[in-house]
């Protein structure tokens, strides 16, 4: 049942007891501020092989309104995400990193603005991308634009998951229940209407990050096969180019022997040929392939997390 005036917080957690105690301090303060609002905050933990459990299962001892999530191992951040929004009860439901680069000080005019304007979320979004490795942001870049353009996800340069929606939004994002998620993409593709608060970039408050470069990128690859169709096409017409373009070297070969009668010669060129078309079929393949890989995994019907333990009785365990 929902809570008249409840924020949600959800907060995946993946090996983070250096950050919690930061976090939690600064979010029993900036709820102090906003006192006409009741909250909740969802822990969900995320498999974490440190003291994140024990460090969030001391919180709800002395705070009712903290509800902690065990996964039964790691399922991921998406995951993370998806059964946060499973057990949330509050009519706005936040999302926010347990590091403090979402900052929990901006929550206050986040409400502001939901409740005071007509939108039914708010989204923040970096402005700067100052710490972050040039390559790495170079890249993120590169993503955003390539996604917004074969796509209909509208994702935002510099889009973080912290956000604040409305419990509409939400069950929206809740009817979307395929196994392959990319939070990113689905909280473009729903619509809804959205503002962008601007902030600057906050880095790690302690601890180690858990994307490394390869994890982004994987990361990327999987946002764009599930948002576009676009990567087909292109296999479909590199295969449509390459046997016109053998047409033609057939037609130059014929030609050039009945008026030159110039024999076929040039084994390396034909290897090289052979190796380029090669690859182009395996690349294609490829593609192919991760879109096959994308299909088997939703057909299983594999539950998106499973929750070993949790202080909440009515808590959705499996979905």
């Amino acid at each position: 049942m929902i809570v008249r005036r409840l924020v949600s917080l959800v907060i995946p957690c993946y090996n983070e007891q250096e950050a919690l105690p930061y976090l939690y301090d600064e979010l029993k303060n900036v709820t102090k501020e906003i006192s006409e609002y009741d909250f909740e905050f969802l822990f969900v933990d995320d498999g974490s092989w440190d003291h994140t459990k024990d460090m969030i299962l001391e919180y709800a001892k002395e705070d009712k309104r903290v509800r902690y999530f065990g996964f039964s191992r790691n399922f991921g951040k998406e995951a993370a995400m998806y059964a946060g929004f499973c057990n949330v009860r509050g009519q706005y439901v936040a999302v926010m990193d347990a590091d403090m680069q979402d900052p929990p000080g901006l929550l206050p005019e986040m409400l502001d603005i939901l409740l005071g304007q007509k939108y039914d979320s708010v989204a923040t979004r970096r402005v700067d991308r100052e710490g972050e490795p040039p390559v790495r942001s170079w890249f993120a870049r590169l993503f955003y634009k390539i996604i917004n353009r074969i796509s209909d996800a509208n994702i935002m340069d510099g889009a973080r998951d912290f956000r604040l929606m409305k419990r509409e939004m939400v069950d929206a994002i809740l009817a979307m229940c395929e196994y392959n998620r990319f939070s990113k993409g689905i909280f473009g593709w729903i619509g809804f209407r959205t503002y962008w608060l601007p902030y600057e970039n906050q880095n790690r408050i302690a601890g180690e990050t858990k994307w490394s470069f390869w994890g982004l990128f994987k990361y990327s690859i999987d946002g764009i096969i599930n948002f576009s169709q676009v990567p087909l096409s292109i296999s479909s017409w590199c295969g449509i180019g390459l046997t016109f373009v053998s047409f033609l070297m057939i037609l130059f070969i014929i030609v050039r022997k009945i008026m030159f009668g110039d024999p076929v010669a040039g084994w390396a060129s034909l290897v090289c040929i052979i190796t380029f078309i090669g690859g182009i079929q395996l690349f294609c393949m490829g593609i192919m392939g991760q879109y096959l890989a994308k299909t088997y995994m939703e057909v299983k019907k594999r539950p998106h997390f499973i929750i070993a333990e949790t202080n909440v009785e009515d808590a959705v365990k499996i979905k």
